[in-house]
């Protein structure tokens, strides 16, 4: 199934924590100084091995003892942005047929009985912005596991029973996907962002599907697919110099070419206002998503705009909507940045159909108070706490330590870039915080989205302004 672009599974997890601690914290209020807390342990950053092989495949490894597995996984510069507007999820079923296709040599049935003999695993998958493909080994198979990679990653077979089967799972995808409002409310909130033709935005239909065939996947994978459009990265149980090594000799056959990759998509955002319905009449609860467009983790103020994040949805979002009104179970409000193009500020909650609009006064009441007065001393140093001793379980495995390495890498970012978000984030000072909602927050301009049933709202959303109504019927597919 395609990503979620502004990450709903992340937003969750994140209030979820952030919930649990904020609820920690109310239920046991210790005496000022009965404890003192010495200060964290420093990280210690595992040594990583940074290679090119000849034909220009990077490569990432780290010696890890602990356990007696290889983990390797190849990051590749591929994705859904730059598949053609009529022919939506090609690069999808390409990820999925790259892997039970199998290759020249074996059958993807076939390789799933030598997985199975080897208690290995095989991944790939191709979301929005890169393609993936990985395996995992026990240390005394790497050499299969090797074999396996750089077989599926240089001739691959995409049979077509295994695109036809692709197919078949994507179209029921599209059938399935109006039944989970929450999949409805984060797909219409990012076209409301993005617009539907977004590359962001979009997603596959019946036509776009059936518009695309295995010509179109081989050229697909012929135009991403080369060594010097990789990065690879291995961790566990080996010594790095070995492993390149044994890497160098799998690949040696496969030349690097002159890469053509298209421009990435640009983002054109207008702020404005807007009042959104999706009628959903089999529920009676509304789920709730308002914002704009966001911005970059580049940006000199994103440490200031993730403190600003923390405090909007615990102290403010948190407190109000559900300790103080009782209206909710987990409100949030959220900066969103990427990498490579701009994320999505978003705050949302579910509530009662009945208090429909007047958690979202609430909600809108909340938002511009952040660009209006700065936070007290407590919110601040209650925020930079949470995000601060959170930090440890960013690095709490090689594989977390690995591929974001590879990530800053793939997006030319610097690669210790994640301790200038920290030290960023120890100098955020109430200023800070005041100074990034007037210059990022639009309270007047939010682009409101309500999914649920509207003859049981407290009042009308037309109270709140025009409404436009959302039309989420799936196009049938053609006859044929």
């Amino acid at each position: 199934m395609r990503t979620k672009r502004i990450n709903l599974r992340f937003f969750t997890s994140f209030v979820v924590v952030a919930f649990l601690a904020a609820g920690a914290v109310t239920a046991q209020k210790a005496p000022k100084d009965q404890f003192t807390f010495p200060q964290l342990h420093e990280i210690k950053m595992p040594a990583v091995q940074k290679t090119v092989l000849k034909n220009g495949m990077k490569l990432f490894l780290v010696e890890d003892h602990q356990y007696p597995t290889i983990d390797l996984r190849a990051m590749v510069g591929v994705g859904s942005i730059y598949e053609p507007a009529d022919k939506i999820g090609l690069a999808a079923v390409t990820g999925t047929v790259l892997r039970t296709g199998g290759t020249e040599k074996m059958t993807g049935d076939e390789m799933d009985k030598l997985l199975e003999s080897l208690g290995a695993a095989v991944e790939t998958s191709i979301g929005d912005g890169s393609g993936y493909v990985s395996v995992s080994v026990l240390k005394e198979d790497i050499d299969q596991g090797i074999a396996i990679l750089a077989d599926l990653l240089m001739h691959p077979a995409f049979r077509q029973d295994k695109i036809d089967l692709a197919k078949i799972e994507q179209q029921s995808y599209i059938a399935r996907r109006n039944d989970d409002i929450w999949q409805i409310t984060n797909r219409e909130f990012t076209s409301l962002i993005y617009g539907k033709t977004s590359c962001y935005a979009r997603y596959p239909e019946y036509a776009t599907i059936g518009a695309f065939n295995r010509d179109d996947i081989v050229a697909f994978y012929q135009k991403y697919f080369h060594p010097n459009n990789i990065i690879f990265a291995a961790w566990g149980d080996f010594k790095p110099d070995q492993l390149e090594d044994k890497l160098g000799k799998a690949f040696s056959k496969w030349p690097a070419t002159k890469l053509t990759l298209p421009a990435k998509p640009k983002v054109e955002y207008d702020y404005r206002y807007t009042i959104n319905h999706v009628e959903k009449t089999d529920v009676n609860q509304s789920h709730i998503q308002m914002g704009h467009i966001g911005g970059m983790i580049n940006d000199a103020d994103y440490p200031a705009l993730a403190i600003m994040s923390q405090i909007l949805s615990y102290d403010r979002m948190f407190k109000v909507l559900r300790t103080q009104e009782g209206l909710t179970y987990a409100p949030w409000g959220y900066f969103g940045a990427e990498y490579d193009h701009p994320g999505a500020f978003n705050c949302g909650t579910q509530t009662k159909s009945q208090s429909t609009v007047y958690a979202i006064r609430l909600m809108l009441k909340e938002v511009k108070r952040m660009t209006a007065e700065e936070v007290t001393d407590e919110e601040l140093a209650r925020a930079k706490d949470m995000y601060l001793n959170s930090f440890v379980f960013k690095f709490d495995s090689k594989a977390k330590i690995v591929n974001r390495m590879m990530t800053y890498a793939y997006y030319n970012y610097p690669l210790d870039f994640i301790d200038q978000i920290k030290a960023g984030v120890e100098k955020v000072t109430k200023a800070d915080v005041l100074r990034v909602a007037k210059q990022h927050l639009h309270p007047d301009e939010l682009q409101i989205l309500v999914v649920g049933k509207s003859a049981d709202f407290d009042e009308p959303l037309s109270t709140l302004g025009n409404v436009n109504e959302i039309d989420i019927a799936i196009p049938p597919p053609a006859q044929e």
